[in-house]
């Protein structure tokens, strides 16, 4: 019987819980992203810029880079934004969800591994 009622009781929170919001879920990811991507420019392409360049050069290069990919991760954001209550909870998108999940970060944690590349390259 104790059984029965736990199982009946643990059907009833799966069947109310809340599902996820992937506007909600792309919207933390785009801003976490831009957290660690700029404190990967900061702590690493300014950095090797430093080596080669001693002046306000790699301060402005920062704001120009962060500046840069703001838009990049708008776009990111604004592709779920639109999606309708139903849509938002719709495990169907979990695909996209994870595609566009995989890029962002590719890009957030590439695009400052890269460009440090290039400027150690460059400074050598």
């Amino acid at each position: 019987m104790n059984k029965a009622l736990h199982e009946a009781d643990v059907a009833t929170v799966h069947a109310t819980a809340r599902k996820r919001d992937w506007r909600k879920a792309m919207s933390d990811n785009v801003a976490l992203a831009l957290l660690v991507y700029t404190g990967l420019q900061i702590f690493m392409t300014v950095g090797a810029m430093k080596q080669g360049v001693s002046s306000i050069v790699p301060y402005l290069a920062l704001i120009i880079l962060v500046a840069g990919i703001i838009p990049a991760c708008r776009w990111f954001e604004r592709r779920w934004t639109g999606l309708s209550d139903d849509e938002a909870t719709d495990v169907g998108l979990k695909p996209a969800f994870r595609r566009d999940q995989i890029m962002l970060w590719l890009l957030a944690i590439g695009l400052p591994v890269a460009l440090t590349i290039f400027f150690k390259l460059i400074f050598s």
